[in-house]
Formats: structure tokens, sequence, C-alpha cells
């Protein structure tokens, strides 16, 4: 039904302005008549220039996408959002400019839908919580607690830095990974290549002479045929186990059971183990300062571990503050995973035997979380900067995690060497040792 927008005058002369619903512009000037106005203008009221064009250019604005938001350009979107509001712009205007500026992706679908939402009445953080695949609790629990204060500006700017810090120490850790990676790969590539065609024309001259040959020799030769024979099944053994990682981590028992094992390996689980605290420990300071409950910070920080054994830590830390403890004391007690069943089982697959449960055995009382975190927990607590702790915390953790990634790429790469050197010596080794004996026994 068309709304008739008309002026009027009233029995002592003033002038009216308004608006009505009517099927036709007849019955809107009668039901004004009645009213007790004088008609002066009527007109049919234009719907607002574009909207429906802008209705049906956001849906072709949308393209079909799978997956989430990289963390690169969520970042980005975050930090350029942040510049926005401290210029005093208002958030749809914001959001729009930066809709215009993304690229065709899930980030620039869902400010199509944040944009439309907040046109209907809703808050930013509502907005944002219809697009969980764009925008995770954490994020949408910062914007709600800015909105609530009144500070939406600075929580986004707090947001932006803790993006750029964690992608800062995400690109590190996997720069640091590329060159052993890429070392071994082309390693491997090399030996599979020696073996298919180098060492079986070896093996037919030996035969021909019919040499005695050497154990290392008949070991050589042995490899060798099973890469020939089951060359094929080369790609598919790493596909294989980490299929079956797949799977186990499927159930409860087994992901726990694996993330304690990757939480114990030597060096690079106390890699991970600190890019774990280094995470949670920034993730839970800053909600803490952005004043989300301490309960909800919690469970946040919990799911953005992505570790089972340190989410059982931090709900067995929520559950003892709901009963009125404090952080500290369950944090402390409840950070030795103790013996597993499914992570003995990984050690002996794994490491070899009885030599990786007894390793696992030795290692399997160390603590995931240090007295130092503890310790600045507690006087967080007790000065009531908790948020301030935590960030030193997370900061001490980046620089040891740095630190650490790059003593372990120092180690890498001469052992890489040694490794890669040992197995080039003992093929050669195991050519030449028949071969000299067979210009011995010619000559």
């Amino acid at each position: 039904m068309p709304i008739y927008v008309f002026e009027a005058m009233d029995a002592t002369g003033a002038e009216i302005k308004d608006q009505l619903e009517a099927p036709s512009e007849e019955e809107a000037q009668a039901t004004i008549r009645q009213m007790g106005y004088f008609v002066t203008k009527i007109a049919v009221k234009k719907a607002r220039k574009g909207a429906g064009d802008k209705k049906k250019k956001d849906k072709k604005g949308k393209t079909f996408t799978i997956g989430g938001v990289g963390g690169k350009q969520l970042t980005t979107f975050t930090r350029q959002l942040s510049i926005l509001q401290d210029a005093g712009l208002p958030i749809l205007r914001s959001l729009r400019i930066l809709e215009g500026q993304s690229k065709p992706g899930r980030l620039k679908n869902s400010l199509i839908d944040v944009c439309d939402d907040i046109e209907a009445g809703s808050t930013l953080s509502e907005a944002m919580g219809k697009a969980p695949k764009c925008f995770d609790r954490l994020y949408i629990n910062m914007i709600k607690a800015g909105e609530a204060g009144g500070a939406l500006e600075v929580i986004l700017r707090r947001l932006a830095e803790f993006q750029e810090k964690a992608q800062s120490l995400r690109r590190k850790v996997k720069g640091a990974m590329i060159y052993p990676i890429v070392v071994v790969l082309i390693a491997v590539v090399i030996l599979v290549l020696i073996m298919k065609f180098i060492v079986p024309r070896f093996k037919t001259i030996f035969e021909d002479f019919e040499t005695e040959l050497p154990p290392m020799t008949e070991w050589l030769i042995f490899i060798s045929d099973i890469v020939i024979t089951y060359f094929y099944l080369l790609p598919l053994v790493p596909v294989g186990i980490w299929l079956f990682v797949k799977l186990v981590r499927k159930f409860e028992a087994g992901r726990f059971g694996w993330d304690l094992f990757t939480l114990k390996v030597p060096v690079f689980g106390a890699l991970i183990e600190k890019n774990i605290m280094a995470r949670t420990s920034r993730t839970l300071g800053t909600l803490v300062a952005s004043g989300v409950p301490i309960l909800e910070a919690l469970n946040i920080a919990r799911e953005t571990s992505g570790n089972a054994v340190f989410e059982r830590m931090y709900g067995r830390v929520y559950d003892a503050i709901r009963e009125g403890e404090s952080i500290a004391r369950p944090m402390k007690e409840n950070s030795r995973p103790g013996f597993n069943f499914v992570t003995a089982f990984f050690w002996m697959a794994f490491v070899g035997g009885p030599i990786g449960l007894l390793i696992y055995v030795m290692r399997m009382n160390s603590r995931i979380v240090d007295d130092l975190v503890v310790n600045m927990v507690d006087v967080g607590e007790e000065t009531g900067e908790l948020d301030t702790m935590l960030y030193k915390v997370a900061d001490t953790y980046d620089e040891e995690v740095a630190v650490l990634t790059e003593s372990l790429v120092s180690l890498l790469e001469p052992l890489l060497i040694i490794i890669l050197g040992g197995m080039v010596g003992f093929i050669v080794i195991a050519l030449f040792l028949p071969l000299i004996k067979l210009i011995e026994t010619l000559s």
C-alpha cells in the first residue's frame, strides 16, 4: 500500500505536514478531510533513492565463498576500522567504506550483511555475531564490551594490536619452518631417485661378477628393491599417518592424548607450549582490559588455545572461579597433565617401543604452566592489574618463542647436513666396498 506525503491547514490556519498510508490518492484526501484538515498538497512518497537498487546491488556484490577469513585480512580490516573510528566517522559509514574496498570473498559478504543489519536497528556486536565464520567469539565479545563502555575506538585499537602481534608471531614460526621442510623434501626426492635408478645398475654389475656383498650393500639393495616395488606407497605413508591422527583426534581421549604428545616432544613441544601460553595470556589480558567478565574471558581463552590439554586446564580454572577461588592457585594445581595411555601409545609408536615409553614417563610430570605465569597472575590479582600482568606474560613468551625459533633453525641447519651427509656416505660406502673387492679380485 502506497504512502502519501501531504501538506494541509487546520481550522486555525496552521500548516500541517505529515504522511499516511492509503490505497489511493482519493481515499488519502478523504481521510485527511475527516481529520479536519484542508489539503494543499499531496504526493506519493518516493522510495529512498537507490534503496531497491542497493539491495539488488548488495545481492549482486556477494560471491560464492568457501571457508573463513584469513588472519591477515581480518587484521588489516580491524586496523582500518580502528583508524576510521578514531577519525570520528559513524560506524555504518566506516563499514560501508571498508566494504567497498574489500575484494570479493567471505569478508565482503559478511560486511554487506553487517551493514544491512545495522541499518535495520541491530548493534555492531549483534550484526557481527551473525557471521561466525568471519568474526569469532573473541572479536564479538570485545566489540560488545566496547559498545557497553562507550569506547569502541579504544577496543578496536586493542583488538588490532592483539591481532597484529599474533600474526607477527605466527609469521616468525612459519618462516623458520620453511627452510628445513624444503631441504627435507628435496633430500627425499634425491634419495628416491638414487634408489630407483643408480643402485639397480650397481646391483646388476655385482650379480654379473657374482661378487660376495657386505651387509651394508645388502641392506642398501634391499631398501632399493622396496622403493622400486612399492614406490607408489611412499607418498601414502605420511598421508596415512596424517589421516590416522585426524581419526584419533575425532575422539575426546584421542585428541587429548595427541595434544599432550606434541607438548612433550623435545624442543618442538616447548615451542608449541610457549606459543599457546603467549596466545592465551594475550587473549585473556585483552578481554579483561576491555571489560569482558572473567568467566566469559576464560571460556574464550580456552577456545583460542587450540590444545585439549590447555582447554582442560582453563576449564578447571573456570570451575574453581565459579566456586569463589582465585585464578593462580587452580592454574598451578591443574598444570600437570599426568599419565595418559593414548600419549604413551603415540610415544611407543613414533619414538620406538620401550625407549619412547621411558622418555614419556620421565617427561610426563613437567608442568605446562611455569611458576613465572602463576606468580605474575597472583600479583595481578592482588594489585588489580591482572590485564597488565597477563600482557607481560605474553610479551615474555613471545620473546622466548622468537629466540627458541631462531635457535631451532640454527640447530636444524647443521643437523640436517649431518643426517644427509650420513645417508649419502652410507650409500657411497655400501656401493664402493664391493667395487673395491671386485677390482682387487680382477687384478
